[in-house]
């Protein structure tokens, strides 16, 4: 048996379908399981997994329409299962997955516009669940289609290689970073698809709660993130000018992943790597404005939600519609109203009781 996971969606998504990488071996032991990405930051994480036989990369983004189907057409029968990593809430996924012909096609169906994206498509489901984590709900998927019911959940899965355990070495004895320092990780990026910049808390209140900390408690500021995300770290260290915040410029997400280990707290908004803060096991302080709590909080790990948690949140939910506000008197105001002391207590009361 051939099974095939359609996970062209980010990071974040893709590390919370590791568990279910698990179910899928417990229950089909036999079977090959490839794995299908378009970003190479997946492709790096499920490179690593030792239940994944082969990652086949395609940059669907930057391709040709004729391109991607013709490199969607040579995997024509190939498969006996596919299965869309959830959420995945769009058309072209579904169709890549029908093309693909499998004759089993696993996808969630959506509360919202599932039709229009041609959930039907798909002949294995599940219904979506706002109550539920984003984790549980690939969980339930993948028991619907073994027939065994899911039983307890496996923490995410990421592997850091030997090389990227040295990075990591060299790049903290570089920084004068000492074992008794208190470390405290940033990322204040997220993804900048269908106006989800508009999550992003900004950076200079990232600024004034890395200076209260390095104030108040002689802490040290690592900032985390991608190449696309350079200029957000350099106005923070511009804004504290301090030799205590570092910008990490790692060449690769797993080479970030293994900097990340060494944090204290990690600090972040909605994004790939808060995952990977929990992944790792780090004690994370999710800042969350529009998103629904429910999906996407840090899994299996010790964290504090920063949130106004206003009348109006949540009012993110999975539909390839952009991202709006309905708000008259302030537009994101969950975000925008949220400051830094009091994502600073929270940091703060973190590091003095510990668990959620």
């Amino acid at each position: 048996m051939k099974i095939l996971v359609i996970a062209l969606s980010g990071i974040g998504d893709a590390l919370m379908f590791t568990p279910s990488l698990n179910k899928l071996k417990e229950d089909y032991p036999s079977a090959r399981i490839d794995v299908l990405a378009m970003y190479k930051g997946v492709k790096e994480i499920f490179e690593n997994l030792d239940n994944v036989n082969r990652v086949l990369y395609h940059d669907f983004i930057n391709s040709s329409v004729l391109k991607s189907l013709g490199f969607v057409l040579r995997l024509r029968g190939e498969y006996d299962i596919t299965i869309n990593v959830y959420p995945s809430n769009r058309r072209e996924y579904n169709l890549i997955s029908r093309i693909i012909g499998s004759p089993l096609r696993c996808g969630v169906n959506y509360l919202r516009r599932n039709f229009v994206n041609l959930g039907f498509l798909n002949n294995v489901t599940i219904t979506e669940n706002d109550n539920q984590h984003n984790v549980e709900t690939n969980f339930k998927l993948c028991g619907k289609l073994s027939g065994k019911d899911p039983e307890q959940i496996p923490p995410l899965r990421l592997v850091i290689s030997e090389s990227d355990e040295k990075y990591a070495a060299n790049f903290l004895n570089d920084k004068g970073i000492e074992p008794k320092d208190l470390v405290i990780g940033f990322h204040p990026g997220c993804s900048t698809l269908k106006n989800h910049d508009k999550r992003r808390w900004e950076t200079e209140k990232f600024a004034k709660l890395a200076s209260t900390l390095i104030e108040r408690d002689s802490a040290k500021i690592l900032i985390f993130g991608g190449p696309e995300e350079k200029d957000l770290k350099l106005d923070i260290c511009s804004r504290v000018n301090s030799t205590s915040v570092i910008s990490v410029e790692a060449r690769s997400i797993l080479e970030s992943a293994s900097v990340m280990k060494r944090c204290n707290v990690f600090v972040s908004n909605d994004s790939s790597l808060m995952h990977i803060a929990a992944a790792l096991k780090l004690k994370t302080v999710a800042i969350l404005g529009p998103t629904n709590k429910n999906y996407i909080y840090p899994w299996q790990t010790e964290y504090r939600v920063a949130s106004l948690q206003l009348e109006c949140s949540p009012c993110f939910y999975y539909s390839p519609r952009p991202l709006t506000c309905s708000r008259k008197d302030l537009k994101f105001k969950c975000i925008r109203e949220l400051n830094a002391e009091t994502v600073y207590n929270i940091t703060k009361d973190f590091l003095n009781t510990g668990s959620n």
